[in-house]
């Protein structure tokens, strides 16, 4: 009879060389890092607070209230943002309107309702990428569709057609910024409602929905954001410079077609100039910019910080 033997089990060699902590040289190089790190971040915001502190010393003389109640004009002393402000303010409203409808809902299916399959795979890819993609592809393409292809709804060159294309440009990052919240929420909130014998509907709209609202808002101010400061997309599709009159409120249909101008591409129409006193309407526009933008983001937050002061109630 053989005996069972145990398989014989080698040594390893003892070489202290193999591996070695050198926790003091970690150290050291993880204190250069932070020290890096801080150099770059201190950097950056002295270089946006000295950009900051130009444009103000000078816009801030510029600006009054004949400012914002004129049009554009060839003489500085006489131009003024009025037509660039009221256009900012349609883009912004459209581009809500269109884009977070329509970026919640598809974040939404996607998340909670799309089964798992290399269709859905294949959008979600298409997505992310299409969130890095420049805003002047967005420009050429809505150039093609919304201005030409539409031109008998949009009107062409129109307010209506810079709003698409601005919401064609922040929708996939609403609808990253949406999933992202949906996923946060825990599952077992999920689960209990279920468990209830609810629909999955009424568990999305009842309880995911709620608890996911504030980081929603966040995505959707971030893409917000970008849309109030875009400039190349809008130049391409042909937005104007130069406008003496205001899109009419009525009929709004007649307010949708017509040409515009938003205030980042007035600010680069009299930076492009060389009279110093444009340049001082440039800065003064970007003040208002800012304030807009400002204005916009409060209004954000606060019902962010509303919704979740009410979610812990």
């Amino acid at each position: 009879m053989t005996q069972n033997r145990l398989p014989t089990v080698l040594p390893l060699p003892s070489d202290s060389n193999n591996f070695q902590s050198d926790l003091s040289g970690r150290y050291r190089l993880d204190r250069l890092f932070a020290t890096v790190a801080l150099i770059a971040t201190v950097t950056a915001l002295l270089v946006l607070l000295l950009l900051l502190v130009d444009v103000l010393i000078d816009g801030l003389p510029r600006l009054d209230w004949q400012f914002l109640t004129s049009y554009p004009s060839r003489r500085p002393a006489q131009a003024g943002i009025l037509s660039p402000l009221v256009g900012t303010i349609w883009l912004l409203v459209l581009t809500a309107l269109i884009a977070v409808p329509i970026g919640v809902g598809a974040g939404i299916f996607l998340e909670e309702f799309a089964a798992e399959t290399q269709l859905a795979k294949l959008i979600e890819i298409n997505i992310g990428n299409l969130a890095a993609v420049p805003s002047i592809i967005y420009g050429l393409l809505a150039l093609q569709v919304f201005v030409r292809l539409m031109e008998p709804i949009t009107g062409g060159r129109s307010v209506l057609s810079g709003g698409l294309t601005l919401s064609l440009l922040v929708l996939p990052i609403i609808i990253v910024a949406t999933r992202e919240a949906l996923r946060a929420v825990p599952s077992s909130i999920r689960e209990a409602g279920y468990a209830l014998g609810t629909t999955r509907w009424q568990v999305v709209r009842d309880h995911v929905l709620p608890m996911a609202f504030p980081g929603i808002l966040t995505g959707t101010i971030l893409a917000l954001s970008r849309a109030i400061g875009e400039t190349a997309s809008l130049i391409t599709i042909g937005a104007l410079t130069f406008i003496a009159f205001l899109p009419p409120l009525i009929p709004i249909t007649e307010g949708l077609r017509s040409p515009f101008t938003a205030l980042p591409i007035q600010t680069y129409n009299w930076i492009s100039r060389p009279q110093p006193e444009f340049h001082q309407n440039a800065a003064a526009a970007i003040i208002v910019l800012l304030v807009v933008l400002m204005l916009m983001n409060t209004t954000a937050v606060y019902l962010r910080n509303r919704s979740q002061q009410n979610r812990n109630y």
